[in-house]
Protein backbone atom coordinates (compact mmCIF):
# COMPACT_ATOMS: atom_id res chain seq x y z
CA UNK A 1 0.00 0.00 0.00
CA UNK A 2 1.35 3.42 -1.00
CA UNK A 3 0.77 6.33 1.41
CA UNK A 4 1.28 10.04 0.74
CA UNK A 5 2.31 12.16 3.74
CA UNK A 6 1.35 15.80 3.24
CA UNK A 7 2.49 17.17 6.62
CA UNK A 8 5.52 16.36 8.71
CA UNK A 9 4.66 14.43 11.86
CA UNK A 10 6.46 12.42 14.52
CA UNK A 11 9.01 10.03 12.90
CA UNK A 12 7.37 7.01 14.54
CA UNK A 13 4.43 7.30 12.14
CA UNK A 14 6.47 6.57 9.01
CA UNK A 15 8.80 4.17 10.81
CA UNK A 16 5.95 1.98 12.03
CA UNK A 17 4.05 2.09 8.73
CA UNK A 18 7.19 0.99 6.91
CA UNK A 19 7.54 -1.86 9.39
CA UNK A 20 4.01 -2.89 8.42
CA UNK A 21 5.10 -3.14 4.79
CA UNK A 22 3.73 0.15 3.49
CA UNK A 23 5.46 2.48 1.05
CA UNK A 24 5.63 6.05 2.35
CA UNK A 25 6.08 9.11 0.14
CA UNK A 26 6.65 12.51 1.76
CA UNK A 27 5.61 15.69 -0.03
CA UNK A 28 5.47 18.73 2.21
CA UNK A 29 5.78 21.46 -0.41
CA UNK A 30 3.82 20.73 -3.59
CA UNK A 31 0.65 22.74 -4.18
CA UNK A 32 -2.79 21.21 -3.89
CA UNK A 33 -3.09 21.32 -7.69
CA UNK A 34 0.20 19.45 -8.09
CA UNK A 35 -0.87 16.83 -5.56
CA UNK A 36 -4.19 16.35 -7.38
CA UNK A 37 -2.29 15.38 -10.53
CA UNK A 38 -0.70 12.38 -8.83
CA UNK A 39 -3.10 11.49 -6.02
CA UNK A 40 -4.58 8.55 -7.95
CA UNK A 41 -1.29 6.71 -7.34
CA UNK A 42 -1.94 6.46 -3.60
CA UNK A 43 -4.12 4.27 -1.39
CA UNK A 44 -3.66 6.40 1.71
CA UNK A 45 -3.15 10.03 2.75
CA UNK A 46 -1.81 11.33 6.06
CA UNK A 47 -2.47 15.03 6.66
CA UNK A 48 -2.81 17.60 9.43
CA UNK A 49 -4.27 20.84 8.06
CA UNK A 50 -2.23 21.73 5.01
CA UNK A 51 -5.19 22.19 2.66
CA UNK A 52 -8.86 21.16 2.44
CA UNK A 53 -9.46 17.62 1.22
CA UNK A 54 -12.63 18.56 -0.65
CA UNK A 55 -14.84 16.85 -3.21
CA UNK A 56 -12.81 17.95 -6.22
CA UNK A 57 -9.65 16.58 -4.63
CA UNK A 58 -11.28 13.28 -3.64
CA UNK A 59 -12.75 12.79 -7.11
CA UNK A 60 -9.19 12.57 -8.43
CA UNK A 61 -8.13 10.15 -5.67
CA UNK A 62 -9.57 7.15 -7.48
CA UNK A 63 -7.65 4.51 -5.50
CA UNK A 64 -7.84 6.09 -2.07
CA UNK A 65 -8.69 3.69 0.77
CA UNK A 66 -8.16 5.94 3.79
CA UNK A 67 -7.30 9.40 5.09
CA UNK A 68 -5.45 9.76 8.38
CA UNK A 69 -5.88 13.19 9.95
CA UNK A 70 -3.21 13.74 12.63
CA UNK A 71 -5.43 15.85 14.86
CA UNK A 72 -8.90 15.90 16.34
CA UNK A 73 -11.23 17.62 13.85
CA UNK A 74 -12.35 16.53 10.38
CA UNK A 75 -13.85 19.84 9.24
CA UNK A 76 -11.27 20.25 6.45
CA UNK A 77 -12.34 16.96 4.86
CA UNK A 78 -15.51 16.34 2.84
CA UNK A 79 -16.60 13.58 5.20
CA UNK A 80 -19.85 12.72 3.44
CA UNK A 81 -18.27 12.37 -0.01
CA UNK A 82 -15.45 10.25 1.44
CA UNK A 83 -17.87 7.90 3.18
CA UNK A 84 -20.02 7.58 0.06
CA UNK A 85 -16.96 6.34 -1.82
CA UNK A 86 -15.82 3.92 0.86
CA UNK A 87 -12.85 5.98 2.03
CA UNK A 88 -12.11 5.35 5.69
CA UNK A 89 -11.39 8.38 7.87
CA UNK A 90 -9.11 8.30 10.88
CA UNK A 91 -8.59 11.18 13.28
CA UNK A 92 -6.83 11.18 16.63
CA UNK A 93 -8.63 13.05 19.43
CA UNK A 94 -7.31 10.39 21.83
CA UNK A 95 -3.80 11.63 21.05
CA UNK A 96 -4.05 15.22 22.25
CA UNK A 97 -6.96 15.17 24.69
CA UNK A 98 -4.62 15.30 27.71
CA UNK A 99 -2.70 18.23 26.27
CA UNK A 100 -5.93 20.13 25.52
CA UNK A 101 -7.29 19.44 29.00
CA UNK A 102 -4.15 20.72 30.71
CA UNK A 103 -4.02 23.81 28.51
CA UNK A 104 -7.69 24.60 29.21
CA UNK A 105 -7.00 24.32 32.93
CA UNK A 106 -3.93 26.52 32.58
CA UNK A 107 -5.91 29.20 30.74
CA UNK A 108 -8.62 29.08 33.37
CA UNK A 109 -6.30 29.43 36.35
CA UNK A 110 -4.17 32.11 34.70
CA UNK A 111 -7.27 34.07 33.74
CA UNK A 112 -9.12 33.92 37.05
CA UNK A 113 -5.94 34.80 38.96
CA UNK A 114 -4.86 37.58 36.54
CA UNK A 115 -1.43 35.96 36.28
CA UNK A 116 -0.51 37.42 32.90
CA UNK A 117 -1.43 40.97 33.93
CA UNK A 118 0.32 40.59 37.28
CA UNK A 119 3.47 39.26 35.63
CA UNK A 120 3.62 42.20 33.22
CA UNK A 121 3.10 44.70 36.02
CA UNK A 122 5.75 43.22 38.32
CA UNK A 123 8.20 43.01 35.40
CA UNK A 124 7.65 46.75 34.91
CA UNK A 125 8.14 47.61 38.58
CA UNK A 126 4.42 47.86 39.42
CA UNK A 127 3.30 46.14 42.63
CA UNK A 128 -0.50 45.95 42.77
CA UNK A 129 -2.23 43.50 45.07
CA UNK A 130 -5.83 44.59 45.52
CA UNK A 131 -6.23 45.28 41.78
CA UNK A 132 -5.07 41.73 41.03
CA UNK A 133 -7.28 39.94 43.52
CA UNK A 134 -8.33 36.68 41.84
CA UNK A 135 -11.28 34.31 41.99
CA UNK A 136 -11.21 30.71 43.15
CA UNK A 137 -12.87 27.99 41.09
CA UNK A 138 -13.70 26.08 44.26
CA UNK A 139 -17.48 25.80 44.78
CA UNK A 140 -18.17 27.21 41.31
CA UNK A 141 -20.06 25.31 38.62
CA UNK A 142 -18.06 24.62 35.49
CA UNK A 143 -20.14 23.88 32.41
CA UNK A 144 -18.48 21.83 29.67
CA UNK A 145 -20.05 22.37 26.26
CA UNK A 146 -19.40 19.24 24.20
CA UNK A 147 -18.55 16.11 26.16
CA UNK A 148 -16.35 14.03 23.87
CA UNK A 149 -12.69 13.12 24.32
CA UNK A 150 -11.58 16.68 25.12
CA UNK A 151 -14.48 17.56 27.40
CA UNK A 152 -14.10 14.36 29.38
CA UNK A 153 -10.35 14.86 29.77
CA UNK A 154 -10.92 18.40 31.05
CA UNK A 155 -13.58 17.24 33.52
CA UNK A 156 -11.16 14.64 34.84
CA UNK A 157 -8.50 17.32 35.45
CA UNK A 158 -10.98 19.34 37.53
CA UNK A 159 -11.23 16.65 40.19
CA UNK A 160 -9.71 17.88 43.43
CA UNK A 161 -10.54 21.55 42.83
CA UNK A 162 -13.77 21.36 44.80
CA UNK A 163 -15.90 22.63 41.92
CA UNK A 164 -19.12 21.24 40.49
CA UNK A 165 -18.90 20.02 36.89
CA UNK A 166 -21.83 19.71 34.50
CA UNK A 167 -21.90 19.08 30.77
CA UNK A 168 -24.20 19.56 27.81
CA UNK A 169 -24.04 17.58 24.58
CA UNK A 170 -26.55 16.77 21.83
CA UNK A 171 -25.73 13.10 22.38
CA UNK A 172 -27.45 11.44 25.34
CA UNK A 173 -25.99 9.41 28.20
CA UNK A 174 -22.49 10.87 28.12
CA UNK A 175 -22.33 11.95 31.75
CA UNK A 176 -19.94 10.09 34.04
CA UNK A 177 -18.37 10.33 37.48
CA UNK A 178 -16.51 13.49 36.41
CA UNK A 179 -19.46 15.51 35.03
CA UNK A 180 -23.22 15.38 35.32
CA UNK A 181 -25.02 15.72 32.00
CA UNK A 182 -27.86 18.26 32.11
CA UNK A 183 -30.36 19.81 29.73
CA UNK A 184 -29.62 23.16 28.11
CA UNK A 185 -31.90 25.12 30.43
CA UNK A 186 -30.07 23.79 33.49
CA UNK A 187 -26.73 24.37 31.79
CA UNK A 188 -27.54 28.05 31.28
CA UNK A 189 -28.87 28.39 34.81
CA UNK A 190 -25.98 26.76 36.68
CA UNK A 191 -22.83 27.50 34.65
CA UNK A 192 -20.37 30.05 36.05
CA UNK A 193 -17.36 28.96 34.00
CA UNK A 194 -17.89 27.80 30.42
CA UNK A 195 -15.37 25.58 28.66
CA UNK A 196 -15.99 24.92 24.96
CA UNK A 197 -15.10 21.53 23.47
CA UNK A 198 -17.24 21.43 20.33
CA UNK A 199 -16.26 20.30 16.84
CA UNK A 200 -16.78 22.81 14.03
CA UNK A 201 -19.90 21.90 12.05
CA UNK A 202 -22.69 23.78 10.29
CA UNK A 203 -24.66 23.67 13.55
CA UNK A 204 -21.84 24.84 15.81
CA UNK A 205 -20.51 27.59 13.51
CA UNK A 206 -20.81 30.84 15.54
CA UNK A 207 -23.06 28.99 17.97
CA UNK A 208 -21.69 31.09 20.82
CA UNK A 209 -23.15 34.44 19.85
CA UNK A 210 -25.07 37.25 21.54
CA UNK A 211 -28.23 35.21 21.84
CA UNK A 212 -26.43 32.18 23.29
CA UNK A 213 -24.49 34.25 25.83
CA UNK A 214 -27.63 36.12 26.90
CA UNK A 215 -29.12 32.85 28.17
CA UNK A 216 -26.63 32.42 31.00
CA UNK A 217 -28.21 33.49 34.27
CA UNK A 218 -24.92 34.65 35.81
CA UNK A 219 -21.79 36.30 34.43
CA UNK A 220 -19.40 33.63 33.17
CA UNK A 221 -15.74 33.02 32.46
CA UNK A 222 -15.22 31.54 29.00
CA UNK A 223 -12.50 29.13 27.84
CA UNK A 224 -12.27 28.01 24.21
CA UNK A 225 -9.73 25.36 23.18
CA UNK A 226 -11.95 23.91 20.44
CA UNK A 227 -12.43 25.90 17.21
CA UNK A 228 -12.35 29.66 16.79
CA UNK A 229 -15.32 29.86 14.45
CA UNK A 230 -17.60 28.37 17.09
CA UNK A 231 -17.51 31.82 18.75
CA UNK A 232 -18.74 35.08 17.24
CA UNK A 233 -15.90 37.42 18.22
CA UNK A 234 -17.86 40.64 17.83
CA UNK A 235 -20.58 39.37 20.17
CA UNK A 236 -17.99 38.06 22.63
CA UNK A 237 -16.24 41.44 22.77
CA UNK A 238 -19.54 43.18 23.54
CA UNK A 239 -20.26 40.63 26.28
CA UNK A 240 -16.79 41.20 27.75
CA UNK A 241 -17.30 44.94 27.74
CA UNK A 242 -20.68 44.57 29.48
CA UNK A 243 -19.15 42.10 31.99
CA UNK A 244 -21.65 39.44 30.90
CA UNK A 245 -18.44 37.51 30.27
CA UNK A 246 -15.95 38.21 33.06
CA UNK A 247 -12.97 37.10 31.02
CA UNK A 248 -12.02 34.83 28.12
CA UNK A 249 -9.15 32.42 27.60
CA UNK A 250 -8.93 31.67 23.89
CA UNK A 251 -6.52 29.22 22.29
CA UNK A 252 -8.37 29.53 18.97
CA UNK A 253 -9.68 32.51 17.03
CA UNK A 254 -12.40 33.16 14.50
CA UNK A 255 -9.79 34.78 12.24
CA UNK A 256 -7.39 31.87 12.44
CA UNK A 257 -6.00 31.05 9.00
CA UNK A 258 -2.62 30.56 7.40
CA UNK A 259 -2.72 34.33 6.78
CA UNK A 260 -3.25 35.24 10.45
CA UNK A 261 -0.02 37.28 10.62
CA UNK A 262 -1.31 39.31 7.67
CA UNK A 263 -3.70 41.06 10.07
CA UNK A 264 -0.74 42.58 11.88
CA UNK A 265 1.35 43.53 8.85
CA UNK A 266 -1.77 45.06 7.27
CA UNK A 267 -3.65 46.69 10.17
CA UNK A 268 -6.35 48.08 7.88
CA UNK A 269 -7.49 44.49 7.27
CA UNK A 270 -7.84 43.74 10.98
CA UNK A 271 -11.50 43.42 12.08
CA UNK A 272 -12.55 46.01 14.67
CA UNK A 273 -13.69 43.26 17.05
CA UNK A 274 -10.24 41.70 17.01
CA UNK A 275 -8.55 45.08 17.55
CA UNK A 276 -10.60 45.47 20.71
CA UNK A 277 -10.15 41.86 21.82
CA UNK A 278 -6.35 42.04 21.92
CA UNK A 279 -6.46 45.22 24.00
CA UNK A 280 -8.73 43.88 26.77
CA UNK A 281 -7.01 42.99 30.03
CA UNK A 282 -9.54 40.25 30.81
CA UNK A 283 -8.59 38.23 27.73
CA UNK A 284 -5.78 35.66 27.48
CA UNK A 285 -4.77 34.34 24.06
CA UNK A 286 -2.59 31.51 22.77
CA UNK A 287 -1.90 30.45 19.14
CA UNK A 288 -3.85 27.17 18.83
CA UNK A 289 -1.32 25.21 20.89
CA UNK A 290 -3.64 23.52 23.39
CA UNK A 291 -3.07 20.12 21.78
CA UNK A 292 0.50 20.93 20.76
CA UNK A 293 2.84 19.31 23.30
CA UNK A 294 5.95 17.17 22.96
CA UNK A 295 3.99 14.20 24.25
CA UNK A 296 0.90 14.74 22.09
CA UNK A 297 3.02 14.81 18.92
CA UNK A 298 3.97 11.19 19.55
CA UNK A 299 0.52 10.18 20.83
CA UNK A 300 -1.24 11.61 17.76
CA UNK A 301 1.06 9.74 15.39
CA UNK A 302 0.72 6.50 17.33
CA UNK A 303 -3.07 6.77 17.31
CA UNK A 304 -3.13 7.07 13.52
CA UNK A 305 -0.77 4.10 13.11
CA UNK A 306 -2.90 1.97 15.44
CA UNK A 307 -6.10 2.81 13.57
CA UNK A 308 -4.57 2.09 10.16
CA UNK A 309 -3.25 -1.22 11.44
CA UNK A 310 -6.60 -2.16 12.98
CA UNK A 311 -9.03 -0.96 10.31
CA UNK A 312 -7.04 -1.17 7.09
CA UNK A 313 -4.66 -4.09 7.49
CA UNK A 314 -6.58 -6.44 9.79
Amino acid sequence: MKILHLDQNHPLLIEQLEALGMTNVEDYSSSKLEIEQCIENYEGIVIRSRFPVDKSFLQKAKNLKFIGRVGAGLENIDVEFAKQHGIKLFNAPEGNRDAVAEHALGLLLALTNRLFIAHQEVSNGVWKREENRGEEIMDKTIGILGYGYMGKAFAKRLQGFGCKVICYDIKANLGDKYAKQVDLETFFKKTQILSVHLPLTEKTHQMINANFLSNFKQPIWLINTARGQVVNTEDLVKALQRKKVKGAGLDVLEYEKTSFEYLFTNPSQMPDAFKTLIQLDNVLLSPHIAGWTIESKAKLAQTIVDKIKRDVLD
